[in-house]
């Protein structure tokens, strides 16, 4: 695995972290010519003080925007890196048996903390050629199905699921369309509501809309720090709402969608710490954090029957959101 500094260097650069990541560039370079000067050595620990401190400064005031773009940074850890972290012999399984399989689903089942269970999520690209391969993480209705497969073998045998979502949203072309994608999604939905195992789903960086919640109807969700999960992007909210794109920060701070807003608003369970500034910076200390959550949560919820679990799991989604019923009729005009 590529070094923590490597990793700084390769991967693109948001512009708030970028005052982060020349301090450390500057570090690596002092590290270089510094040999057994004590001089440069106390120069190298001062700068990473303030890494440190800056770091702290930047992300403890970050907008909801500002989550947004971390949530789609190209050097976050997906789901097969966090797969070939927290498991052991993970086994991919492929296709829907009805039309094809879908690379930007990808599924198995693997050993969690020495005990079976299936993994199953969306996965990205990171090369153009890798992106072209995954369709940038927006599944087909063929992924979705093979997903639903998966599910439903792994419910057979009793084997807990574990679900992660990175989607930007289900694939809305003409293709997708044909084959059914909105009927694909609803299945999922309806057929993950009753299974009688314990479903576990982790939103680890972009949650959008139905592509995502196909993957999310779980007995317990919990989300990274600066992942997002809403009905809709951003930028898509400010076309529908303002028809100005230049919207899309307001629209991402009217909608909810960080780690933080779902945890208050009940639609999530736990919010997992990132490694310091993202979790691209260390691929290990998140999946670790991860780790922990998923075991805990796991723990508890075998101790549940299969009855127990599904009227848990109704329960839960019965009450998200807010709403007050009317009786009154509206004023004739």
């Amino acid at each position: 695995m590529a070094s923590k500094e490597a990793r700084v260097t390769e991967t693109p650069v948001l512009e708030f972290e970028r005052p982060v990541v020349e301090l450390e560039r500057k570090i690596q370079e002092l590290r270089e010519f510094a040999g057994d000067s004590r001089d440069m050595q106390r120069e190298i620990r001062s700068l990473e003080t303030r890494v440190a401190e800056l770091q702290q400064e930047i992300f403890a005031d970050l907008t909801p925007w500002q989550t947004v773009l971390l949530s789609r940074h190209a050097g976050r850890p997906f789901t097969l890196d966090y797969i070939s972290r927290m498991t052991a012999e993970f086994t991919e399984l492929h296709g829907d048996r009805r039309f094809g399989d879908d690379p930007a689903i990808v599924g198995g089942f693997a050993l969690f903390d020495g005990s079976p269970v299936l993994c199953v999520g969306h996965q990205k690209g990171r090369t153009t050629k890798e992106n072209v391969t995954r369709n940038f993480g927006m599944p087909k209705p063929e992924g979705y199905r093979k997903a639903l497969r998966l599910m439903e073998m792994a419910a057979r045998f009793g084997k807990p699921i574990i679900c992660f979502v990175d989607t930007p949203g289900a694939y809305p072309g003409v293709d997708a369309e044909e084959r059914g994608q909105a009927e694909a999604i609803a299945k999922n939905l309806e057929v993950m509501a009753g299974l009688p195992v314990p479903i576990l789903c982790a939103v680890i960086g972009e949650g959008g809309s139905g592509g995502a919640l196909a993957l999310g109807v779980a007995d317990r969700i919990v989300m990274l720090e600066y992942a997002t999960y809403s009905v809709i992007t951003p930028e898509g909210c400010a076309a529908i709402l303002w028809r100005d794109d230049d919207k899309k920060a307001d629209a991402a701070a009217a909608m909810k969608l960080t780690a933080s807003d779902l945890l208050r608003l009940r639609i999530v369970d736990e919010v997992v710490s990132e490694a310091p500034g993202g979790a691209h910076r260390d691929f290990d200390a998140t999946a670790r954090n991860l780790t922990v959550s998923l075991r805990h949560h796991l723990t508890e919820l075998r101790r549940l029957s299969p009855g127990e679990l599904q009227e848990q799991r109704y329960q839960k989604f019965r009450e998200m959101g807010a709403f007050v019923e009317s009786t009154e009729r509206p004023e004739s005009r």
